[in-house]
This record gives C-alpha cells, structure tokens and sequence, in this order.
C-alpha cells in the first residue's frame, strides 16, 4: 500500500530507541524527511533521520530547540509524533501514592504531558498551514491506573483527554490528532539492562527474562507474547498517511488483548 507519504517532512520526539526509533524508521522508509529529537543521540536514529537534535523534551527550552531546528531543516513541518515518555527508570521510586515525592510527580508530568503541550504548541502553526497531522503516543496505562509508577498511568490519562481537545479544537481547521495506546513492547524500557523491566524483575526476585515470558498470562493477554516497536511504527505510519484522512481524535489501543473493557 502506497501510504502518499513521499516528500512529507515530521518530528519525532524520544526517537533513539525503542519505538520512536522505529517510528522514525518507518516514516523514513515512506519517503518521509524525518528530524529526530532525544537527549541522547544513537547511531541509529542519526541512521534513520535526516537530521537528530539532542534535547532535554521534559523542559520548554529543549522542546524549543527541537522544533526550532526541525522547522530550520525542514522548512515546515507536516507530522508531529509525540513519542517521548516514561521516565529515568533509576529516579523513579515504586512505592505507593504517600511515597512519592512532588519532585516525581513535576518531572512525569513534564516528560509525559507538557513535553507533548509544548511541541504542540511550538509546531501548530505550520501544522495548520500545511493541514497536518499529531500521533501522541500515549499507553493502556491512561485507562488502567492502578499499575506502573504512581503519576505514570495519571500523566497518560491526562494526554489521552489533551488528544481529544486538540481533536476537536484543530480538527476543524484541518490538522488531524489520534492517539496511540500501547501495552507492554519489547523496547529497550522493557528489555534493556537499566529499564523498568530490570528494575520491576529485581524488585520481584526473579529474572529479566522470566518477567518478560510470563507478562502475557500475568497480564491475562488474549496473545502470547508482547508487542514490537515495529508493529506501532506501522499504525503511526497510516494515522499520518492519506489512507486515514476521516480518522480523528481516536485512541487505538495495541496491547495484545490486555484491557478487558470495551
């Protein structure tokens, strides 16, 4: 399927790794121009991209200089990809909701909200002239509060409703605005030495790989086995493409059968 996308151009915000590297891979692949941002540049992403901007996307300066800098390479800006989130697994504590501190709270919610208010923001007015199109990759954890880090599955839900109004805000004007919601993917968060697996593995007293082998049943997947980078990559692609022109304000939800809810 010719997904029209040659000679588009987009930003990729947390695109190093995991599945902002494969979204960035995959818009590559299409034909699009694609400028990377994350605070650590890999090989990879400078591989997959026309241009990687080092920069800090919890804060308002390193989300400025990112779409400054795409704006200046690209010339303007079609596709907006808000992947960046999680957080430094190492600086987040597991504890319960009177263990955590203000300062975990303020710095989830600017990873995972106002990073994705202020790239907005900063790229609506070329979106708007070029009637382009926003994925916010958000996660099953927006509709299932009770798991991950406490402000984690808080700062997912508030993204999904930010979604919806820019949705029903910009829609109207041209710039198309879906959510992406996945469960648990095999990215370097989940699979890696230093990620929330490896710290969710050595606080249940197992290994990393019995974790990862026995999140399906745990989790009551209707699968038997987790998501891939790749398999996101592709559903962001089409969102953005000229195949999905009459999907708006939509959250699809890849997570293997995990939510039991309809």
């Amino acid at each position: 399927m010719d997904l029209e996308l040659t000679g588009k151009t987009a930003v990729v915000t947390g695109a190093s790794r995991g599945i902002g590297l494969a979204v960035a891979q995959a818009l590559t692949d299409e034909g699009v121009r694609v400028v990377g941002g994350a605070r650590t540049i890999s090989p990879e992403l400078e591989k997959a991209t026309v241009a990687a901007v080092s920069a800090d996307l919890s804060t308002e300066e390193g989300v400025t200089a990112l779409i400054d800098a795409a704006l200046q390479e690209l010339g303007g800006i079609d596709i907006l990809v808000n992947n960046v989130g999680g957080g430094d697994a190492g600086q987040l504590a597991l504890g319960g909701f009177l263990d955590i501190s203000d300062a975990q709270w303020q710095q989830i919610l600017d990873l995972n909200l106002f990073s994705v208010v202020r790239a907005s923001r900063a790229a609506l007015p070329s979106l708007l002239e070029r009637r382009g199109a926003i994925v916010n990759i958000s996660s099953i954890n927006g509709r299932w509060p009770s798991t991950g880090p406490t402000g984690y599955s808080e700062s997912k839900a508030a993204l999904n409703a930010l979604g919806k109004r820019l949705s029903e805000e910009f829609g109207p004007q041209g710039v198309r605005v879906n959510t992406v919601s996945p469960g648990v993917v095999g990215s370097p968060l989940w699979r890696g030495p230093d990620g929330f697996g490896a710290k969710i593995a050595a606080a249940s007293g197992i290994s990393q790989e019995d974790l990862l082998a026995g999140l399906p049943k745990q989790f009551g997947m209707a699968s038997d086995r987790i998501t891939e980078p790749e398999e996101i990559a592709a559903l962001v692609a089409f969102l953005v493409s000229a195949k999905a022109t009459n999907i708006m304000g939509a959250d699809y939800i890849v997570d293997g059968g995990t939510l039991k809810t309809i």
